[in-house]
């Protein structure tokens, strides 16, 4: 009995703390790993055939082709992280509702206590505490989405939704990248004009969008568009003095 006691004990434990896994880490995972290997292999892949292929050694004709690279590689890459960060979103919020339903038909009492908190934590108390508890778990489709919800924080995914996610998120890649690359085709023959001009360019554009995504939230447009504009240049700063530094070392 004490050992049977022990063992039900446990069981009430482990459901308690319910160790679900989070998909956090493996869509980080997967646009790090994808994003960075296919956007440095294009880029390497589009300025290596340029610069093998050009006797004058033209700067605008390297440029160009290093951005062209750069653009479809980024589309393409994000799109996919896009479409398989979705995917496994999707798989686990099916993984975590079908465990939610077998903890449900096994502990229900333990279940049952967890949906008490929420509605406690919410204000609830006493005789109506009770009669919402009884509510939920009366339905158990409401019972099960109230769960993932206000227990696990999952939305579901919709099956068609990666698809969508891929073709908004490569179309946005292109758009973005070819604006810095605009200014380089205007001046061709000035490099270092396209290089100003595209800085230029590519900071008002940053602005704009930080500047209407505070305002389509609950940020601040100004200081919303100020944050993107300084994150934006900064990384195009620390990326140009990199490849100064690489392109200005003697090759042993």
């Amino acid at each position: 009995m004490a050992t049977r006691l022990a063992f039900w004990r446990k069981e009430e434990e482990d459901a308690t703390s319910e160790q679900h896994k989070r998909p956090g880490l493996l869509s980080d995972f997967i646009l790090g790993s994808q994003d960075g290997l296919v956007n440095v292999l294009g880029v390497l892949l589009g300025v290596g055939i340029a610069a093998a292929n050009s006797t004058a050694l033209d700067p605008f004709r390297i440029v160009l082709a290093g951005g062209l690279a750069a653009t479809f590689a980024e589309s393409i890459s994000m799109g996919a992280v896009a479409y398989t960060s979705t995917l496994a979103r999707r798989d686990h919020y099916l993984s975590e509702l079908a465990r939610e339903e077998q903890e449900m038909r096994d502990l229900p009492d333990v279940e049952r206590k967890e949906v008490r908190d929420v509605f406690e934590r919410w204000g609830f108390e006493g005789q109506e505490l009770e009669e919402v508890v009884d509510r939920i778990i009366s339905k158990p489709k409401a019972w099960l989405e109230f769960m993932m919800a206000h227990e696990l924080n999952l939305a579901p995914v919709d099956k068609g939704q990666a698809r969508k996610s891929a073709l908004l998120v490569g179309t946005a890649a292109i758009v973005g990248s070819l604006i810095p690359l605009v200014p380089f085709l205007i001046f061709p023959a000035a490099i270092f004009t396209g290089m100003a001009a595209s800085l230029a360019v590519a900071a008002v554009a940053l602005f704009v969008i930080g500047w209407y995504k505070g305002k389509m939230t609950v940020g601040r447009p100004s200081r919303s568009g100020a944050q993107m504009l300084a994150i934006g240049i900064a990384s195009a700063v620390a990326g140009f003095l990199i490849a100064y530094v690489v392109g200005a070392a003697p090759v042993p």
